[in-house]
């Protein structure tokens, strides 16, 4: 029979590649590593892994592996955190994906009251706008601005919310009146810089606009965010950012206004373990609480 600890060698080095990283995160010499692999495929009598230039990648044998292993990972994380003791309090670390803008100017204010019902839970905030790999433990939640259509995955629509132009009250005593969207062409916008945008979704200037003068570009939300509260332009930002600056100006709100989504993802193998779902139901509860903020309706 197989030890189990050398499953979670083999967990590790699937979802890192190289022994370097997986000793690193389970705290021990990446010659433990190795050894303790192989001896997990001379127990399987079978190669789980190939030794490439781009790391260690799984064999067959290893793909086919892999969705039991982590079946075995979720029931010892199950049995330990909802069977051992049904009024322990919950403790361990939870790591989100989550997009720069909402977790930065929306998700951080609300932190307090979670930390208030779960002191003892680690959050870790993966603040980030491209994908985060959920199969590779990059994190254990991901929001995302599309469903994901590939992967082992828990998914479902968190909230949608709307973005809206905005420009400063000093910026628009400067420059020409702004009425119409024919009057747009006469200002200078912040935007994405389009190769560097992690999502298509994002590029959404050109259709809510037309042919727009973008003088300046970031791949952050922030940075185009505090650049139009400097007065340095007009920019298209979430609403439940902007609203809350009496000094930015919404314009044109019934002809420019766009709407995206927020998904919530989950491995299927850790759905059910009662950290995840607290953190889950902590997030729902937000923003069903927040909706007409994130709607941009007060």
């Amino acid at each position: 029979m197989f030890d189990w600890n050398d499953v979670r060698f083999f967990l590790e080095l699937s979802r890192k590649g190289r022994l370097t990283e997986v000793a690193k995160a389970l705290k021990v010499d990446h010659t433990t590593v190795s050894r303790r692999v192989l001896a997990l495929e001379e127990k399987l009598d079978t190669k789980l892994f190939e030794s490439t230039s781009r790391g260690f990648v799984l064999t067959q044998a290893g793909e086919r592996l892999l969705p039991q292993a982590e079946a075995m990972e979720s029931a010892s994380a199950s049995i330990q955190e909802n069977i051992s003791g049904e009024n322990k309090t919950l403790t361990g670390t939870v790591r989100l994906g989550v997009p720069e803008g909402f977790g930065s100017q929306f998700l951080a204010k609300e932190l307090t009251a979670f930390q208030l019902l779960h002191p003892e839970i680690e959050l870790e905030f993966v603040a980030n706008d491209r994908f985060v790999s959920l199969s590779k433990r990059e994190a254990d939640l991901s929001i995302t601005l599309a469903r994901p259509q590939s992967g082992r995955l828990v998914s479902r629509k968190l909230t949608d919310y709307r973005l809206r132009l905005y420009a400063t009250k000093d910026y628009l005593k400067s420059h020409s009146p702004i009425k119409s969207k024919d009057d747009l062409q006469d200002h200078n916008f912040i935007s994405y810089i389009d190769e560097l945008v992690p999502d298509p979704q994002l590029l959404y200037l050109e259709d809510a606009v037309g042919t727009p003068t973008v003088g300046l570009k970031s791949s952050s939300i922030v940075f185009q965010f505090q650049a139009t509260l400097a007065g340095a332009g007009v920019s298209i930002l979430h609403c439940f950012v902007a609203n809350e600056y009496p000094e930015l100006v919404c314009l044109l709100p019934h002809e420019i206004e766009i709407q995206r989504t927020f998904w919530l993802n989950t491995p299927e193998d850790i759905h059910d373990l009662a950290r995840i779902k607290a953190v889950s139901e902590f997030l729902s509860d937000v923003v069903q609480r927040q909706r007409k903020k994130l709607m941009g309706e007060n």
